[in-house]
């Protein structure tokens, strides 16, 4: 029997504009601010079965490329972002069962205002909740915080380490069973069974205890984008769910899980524990034709707004893109942000990454529904698991239709993803296979 694996959408770009250039745009590309393209993927995600939808998040104005803002402005690239903890409750409201995860920084939240938050929304979706957790890497944002730059990479990993020990304290803080409600007592709740959790460490100090009860999974799934080593190490650590690029081959995507599940069961966890998910971008199509087709204009595209492409890498980086000829091999270069990225960069031509950028140099899951599924078996079967998580940067209403009514179906088909969800949290629909 074919084991099952798990599908996720990573909201790229964050709650901010998405098709207002595609041949899609809707009726009002003014209105990019309200929910309704948002709580359309949700409930195409839920109608497909989806785990969990990752909403993406930065909280400046980018300036790294040619040292000012205007590009990321021109293309509404990485700016304007709202708030993602402010899209979730309507994505519940439109929803029963998907997990929902929004990206909240530990350079950017206190532990205590980011514990309190989490298991609010956790309360309120009855169970449906995840956190990003993600560690900053743009100076632009530890300015906009109070800093003039962010810690040094691994630094930061430190910093996340004393955090999720502190946030997930604060989350079991309350015992299970601590909420008495008896009104005859009376008795809310009973005191021997709350309490503080007195943490004075390194980077945070916190009293606690929370002051609400424990929320319906106490401790609240964990996902993290681990691509250093030692962000790779945090995430072996932490992570109930894990989003990576693999390295863009069978080969490197194997080798990237193998070594989480070493290294979480050095930790003691149980690396069954944790599901490992995969980007890819499919491209569907009713022919193989057509869908190359999309793929050649993209690249098309891409080489037109070539400032796009080089903002976005430049923004990731730390690291100036307009200052390199875009024909010539890049040198080694060192950044004290996305340092996974940038290794995958070295040596090659500025024009050439430009072509593939916005897929992420994955492999390429181009053609029909039953060629991309077919595609996505071998990739799970030879990888091992646990699955896709799947992302265009600025979607429009026709993608989620091709990837939620047409790829899906055909992988359910094939019994490869889950035709109908067994659990209401978020945690257990992760822990079902």
């Amino acid at each position: 029997m074919k084991r099952p694996f798990h599908l996720a959408w990573f909201l790229s770009q964050g709650y901010g504009p998405k098709s207002w250039r595609t041949d899609w745009p809707g009726s009002d590309i003014r209105r990019w601010m309200m929910p309704d393209l948002f709580v359309e993927l949700a409930r195409a995600m839920e109608r497909a079965c989806f785990d969990y939808l990752i909403i993406e998040d930065s909280s400046n104005v980018p300036y790294t490329y040619q040292g000012a803002h205007d590009t990321y402005l021109k293309y509404a690239a990485s700016t304007p972002k709202l708030d993602p903890a402010v899209l979730v409750p309507y994505l519940a409201q439109a929803t029963e069962h998907l997990g929902i995860v929004p990206t909240l920084s530990v350079s950017e939240y206190p532990p205590y205002l980011l514990a309190r938050l989490v298991n609010s929304l956790d309360h309120v979706t009855e169970g449906r909740i995840g956190w990003n957790c993600v560690t900053g890497s743009n100076d632009g944002a530890a300015q906009n915080y109070g800093r003039d730059k962010h810690y040094p990479h691994d630094e930061r990993y430190d910093i996340a380490d004393e955090f999720a020990d502190v946030v997930t304290r604060l989350w079991e803080a309350w015992e299970p069973d601590a909420v008495v409600l008896d009104r005859d007592a009376p008795m809310f709740a009973d005191g021997t069974k709350v309490h503080p959790i007195h943490h004075e460490g390194k980077y945070f100090r916190c009293r606690g205890p929370i002051n609400a009860p424990r929320s319906p999974q106490g401790r609240v799934p964990i996902c993290q984008a681990g691509g250093s080593p030692r962000g790779q190490l945090f995430a072996s650590r932490w992570a109930d769910t894990i989003i990576t690029e693999g390295g863009g081959s069978v080969e490197k995507m194997k080798e990237y899980r193998d070594n989480v599940r070493r290294q979480a069961a050095e930790f003691g966890r149980n690396p069954d524990d944790i599901k490992v998910l995969f980007l890819a971008q499919p491209i569907i199509d009713v022919s193989m034709e057509a869908a190359r087709e999309r793929v050649r204009m993209k690249e098309v595209e891409s080489e037109q707004h070539i400032d796009l492409q080089l903002s976005g890498m430049s923004r990731l980086t730390g690291i100036d893109f307009s200052k390199f000829d875009l024909d010539a091999p890049l040198p080694e270069l060192t950044t004290n942000g996305h340092q996974s990225s940038l290794a995958k960069w070295i040596g090659k031509t500025p024009r050439s990454i430009v072509k593939t950028y916005g897929r992420k140099a994955g492999i390429d899951f181009t053609g029909t529904a039953d060629h991309v599924a077919g595609m996505m078996q071998e990739v799970m079967e030879e990888v091992g698991g646990d699955g896709f998580l799947l992302f265009n940067s600025y979607f429009d209403r026709r993608y989620v239709i091709e990837v939620c009514d047409g790829l899906v179906p055909e992988l359910q088909r094939r019994g490869l993803t889950r035709k109908a969800y067994a659990h209401r949290h978020l945690r257990d629909n992760l822990l079902e296979f």
